[in-house]
């Protein structure tokens, strides 16, 4: 065996240094790998809930199909007014008392109809035009009009109330500068809920009727959300809060919610419910109307009622108890200015 051979020690040293670069470089990539992956994810999440968050804010909403004209023979105006916040314009139909009739005496009394989440002005499952030809024929001026989350000519988001309420008051407003000494707001599911939110913020509402009420907050709506596509409640719906605002420009835990259900409002409130309500639970219906003082505020809990459905199941009784409710309002309010 040569002795130069034996003499060359092995480079062992040189062989791990050569190993651990490979090692760092796979151990590197894996990281990179999984944060790009997780990145993606967060993307994908986020990009997810922002749409959620964006159909909120902006439901599809059929267009108008007809008029009062066209569905009851009612004469009607085209009309357009600012929000009482002065952010969004609001369009609708004033009909005045007597326009269905013969006889067209002028009426210092108003029913303002406030229509649902999803719905526009004519909300046909209520349905609204047969309640504006009622409304009509007990002399009754009616204002219909959109929200901004359904109007096609002045479209803005929905804001879970916020300022929807503000376009309330906007037609409260319209109302009394035209000559009608008595409002009345009568609003269905979100409808109702804004016309609480817009009562806790004037005198000029004389009184009430609310049916399927849908008190907005961020509870509610997720599980709203949830009847169309299940989501976990988190991390759903602290993305969907924190991505709302994007869209609406309103931050939803500022919505008064739990004012509303908690306020004992000075007006009468005719608090109508069913007991099989999916949208809204007549539990929180309740909860207000046990709130009220008012000796003409009442409730009905209709057994087995669906949401906003309850005029068609039961019309004759429902008519009956929302006529007396308006006759009830109506003389109590000309008993007080007689007093006055």
């Amino acid at each position: 065996m040569s002795s130069t051979a034996l003499s060359t020690p092995l480079n062992l040293e040189g062989n791990r240094s050569s190993v651990a670069p490979r090692r760092d470089t796979r151990r590197n990539a894996l990281i990179a790998s999984v944060s790009a992956l997780a990145a993606l994810l967060l993307l994908a999440a986020a990009a997810f809930h922002g749409y959620i968050a964006w159909m909120v804010a902006y439901p599809y909403v059929a267009p108008v199909y007809s008029n009062p004209m066209e569905a009851k023979q009612l004469s009607y105006s085209d009309i357009t007014f600012p929000s009482q916040s002065g952010r969004t314009t609001v369009s609708g139909w004033y009909i005045p008392a007597g326009s269905g009739h013969s006889v067209k005496e002028a009426s210092d009394r108003t029913v303002i109809l406030s229509h649902g989440y999803g719905a526009n002005r004519e909300e046909t499952w209520v349905p609204m035009y047969d309640l504006a030809s009622l409304l009509n024929r007990l002399h009754y001026n009616v204002l219909m009009f959109d929200y901004g989350y359904a109007s096609k000519q002045y479209r803005a988001p929905a804001t879970g109330g916020w300022e929807e309420s503000q376009q309330l008051l906007g037609a409260v407003n319209y109302a009394r500068s035209h000559g009608s000494g008595e409002v009345v707001v009568w609003g269905f599911s979100m409808g109702a809920g804004t016309a609480l939110q817009a009562a806790l913020q004037t005198k000029d509402i004389d009184a009430m009727i609310l049916d399927s009420t849908f008190v907005p907050s961020p509870d509610t709506l997720f599980e709203n959300v949830r009847q169309i596509i299940d989501l976990p409640r988190f991390p759903s719906l602290p993305l969907i809060e924190a991505l709302l605002p994007l869209w609406t420009g309103v931050d939803f835990n500022k919505i008064p919610a739990g004012k509303v259900m908690s306020t004992d409002y000075d007006i009468p409130i005719y608090m109508i419910h069913g007991t099989m309500d999916a949208k809204a639970s007549y539990q929180s219906a309740e909860t207000i109307a046990s709130r009220q003082s008012n000796p003409l505020s009442r409730e009905w809990i209709v057994n087995g009622g669906y949401h906003e459905m309850l005029y068609r199941e039961h019309p004759k009784e429902y008519i009956q108890r929302v006529a007396l409710f308006l006759s009830q309002v109506n003389q109590s309010l000309e008993n007080d200015g007689a007093t006055a």
